[in-house]
């Protein structure tokens, strides 16, 4: 099940959420890394993802923002948006989003 996310209700959504994890993609592999991401101005900043996500985001600036549950039956918060590195942080404009409970 999944529900859509309005993208002005994004930085309201990401209150519920503790850390995430940042997916990006360079030559047909995901990397993925632990992050903590904050809302500005309509934007995702994800403070020093590290340098190998800096350098996936200079290649395909498409990336996913992935905030799993804090319960156990929680739903997941997936953000898809467009990136570009700020000296050694992320800042992702979120394209589109939603909120994932997993099928029992």
């Amino acid at each position: 099940m999944s529900v859509v996310v309005d993208l002005a209700e994004i930085a309201d959504r990401l209150r519920e959420f503790d850390r995430g994890y940042l997916l990006t993609a360079k030559d047909g592999l995901v990397k993925a890394v632990s992050v903590r991401a904050s809302a500005e101005d309509g934007t995702l900043l994800v403070p020093a993802p590290g340098r190998g996500s800096l350098r996936n985001v200079g290649v395909n600036p498409a990336v996913t923002l992935l905030f799993p549950p804090t319960e156990s039956r929680g739903m997941t918060l997936l953000v898809d948006g467009t990136a570009v590195a700020e000296g050694d942080d992320v800042r992702v404009t979120p394209t589109g989003a939603v909120l994932h409970k997993a099928v029992a």
